[in-house]
């Protein structure tokens, strides 16, 4: 997908009285005077995509889609709160049914649990449907116009009031304590839909905190909304969520197709790694070092390098046209568990001399069965 799209895309899916469109979109005019903007979030891409090349067409909904990379907003920099930062988005599109939200909510938690984080927390919401929804905005638009809030605020009680719920300034927040909530005015489709989440989610052991003022930045989320939120990481510590968002399709001028999805903080993922004092073996940066001795020889080291990352095995060789000693130098130095020693007369023997770096024993396997034989020898 686009790492920029159509301004409007954003202004129409994401909405304009959220702070992502109305502070913090990096847009820009290009030669032929159309507005785009360096995306802020993944959704509302994804789906213009999967919408444009008609994936929704082919059968087999929903349509489930994944990408990574990075997104862009203009924030004020500090710890966890970045211009440019990284995702993680899945977008599961084309079913209403309440299994794939909780298959998505699965798919984020156990990536987290797979990293080994242990101190995350899974805040749970439903913000209903375009059927119950106006009745509560319109009872909580009456409740909070009556609170002594600045006039922007007042403002965004008419566009969006939902959002003032999501208002962290304690001389908000504080108001806030007796608000309508969003679960006591679920309609019957709703709240159903709700409880079966929330059944599946206890069927698959995943633990969760209702949180009922949880509103997220975005205009676009209907039912199912999610945070993952982690506690070690003070302001900012939410690392990811996600929801439902049944009525985006149809606004960016796309037929009726509900769906959710999640982005997943890379860079917060990070800091909460860090946090809990994660520690990760580093990936090798060499299984398997080429020394070549002679012309001839360094063209089939060098293919052979090739043919090993190939498989998936990490390689490099020596360079430089270096004897025997030099090489092997570099071979320990890499950190390589095997070296493959390939001279005139190996050449001539159609094998080659692979060296155990550890136990250093050293046999002659042929050209066709190296690649096999160390893929063997690494999964032990």
């Amino acid at each position: 997908m686009a790492v920029f799209e159509d301004t409007d895309l954003f202004r129409r899916g994401v909405g304009e009285s959220t702070d992502v469109v109305s502070k913090e979109m990096y847009t820009f005019e290009d030669r032929g005077g159309r507005s785009l903007t360096l995306r802020p979030e993944f959704t509302a891409g994804v789906l213009r995509s999967v919408l444009e090349n008609g994936l929704h067409k082919r059968g087999g909904l929903p349509v489930k889609v994944w990408t990574t990379g990075p997104a862009f907003r203009a924030e004020r920099p500090q710890q966890g709160r970045y211009r440019q930062f990284y995702q993680l988005d899945l977008e599961a599109i084309g079913s209403e049914d309440p299994q794939v939200d909780a298959e998505t909510i699965a798919i984020a938690a156990g990536w987290y649990r797979s990293l080994g984080l242990t101190r995350v927390r899974l805040l749970l919401n439903s913000l209903g449907c375009r059927e119950c929804r106006p009745a509560y905005r319109a009872r909580l638009q009456e409740f909070l116009r009556g609170l002594d809030l600045d006039e922007a605020t007042r403002a965004r009680i008419e566009i969006n009031p939902l959002r003032v719920l999501d208002d962290k300034r304690p001389a908000v927040a504080d108001q806030l304590g007796g608000a309508p909530l969003m679960a006591d005015h679920l309609c019957e489709g709703c709240k159903a839909h709700h409880d079966r989440v929330r059944e599946l989610l206890a069927d698959l052991g995943i633990a969760w905190e209702d949180a009922p003022r949880l509103v997220r930045g975005l205009d676009y989320y209907t039912r199912t909304t999610y945070e993952f939120d982690h506690p070690l990481l003070g302001a900012q510590s939410g690392i990811g969520g996600g929801g439902r968002y049944d009525g985006l399709s149809e606004d960016i001028g796309g037929p009726p197709l509900p769906g959710i999805g999640f982005g997943l903080g890379l860079d917060r993922t990070i800091l909460a790694l860090e946090a809990e004092g994660a520690e990760f073996a580093a990936p090798p940066r060499c299984e398997v070092f080429g020394v070549a001795l002679g012309e001839e020889a360094e063209r089939k080291v060098f293919s052979l390098v090739d043919e090993l990352r190939r498989a998936g095995i990490a390689a490099d060789m020596a360079f430089g046209g270096k004897r025997l000693k030099g090489a092997m130098k570099d071979a320990d130095r890499s950190g390589a568990r095997y070296a493959v020693i390939l001279g005139e007369r190996d050449i001539a023997a159609g094998s080659a001399q692979v060296k155990d770096l550890e136990g250093g024993e050293q046999a002659a396997v042929p050209f066709p069965e190296i690649v096999t034989t160390l893929t063997e020898r690494l999964k032990r």
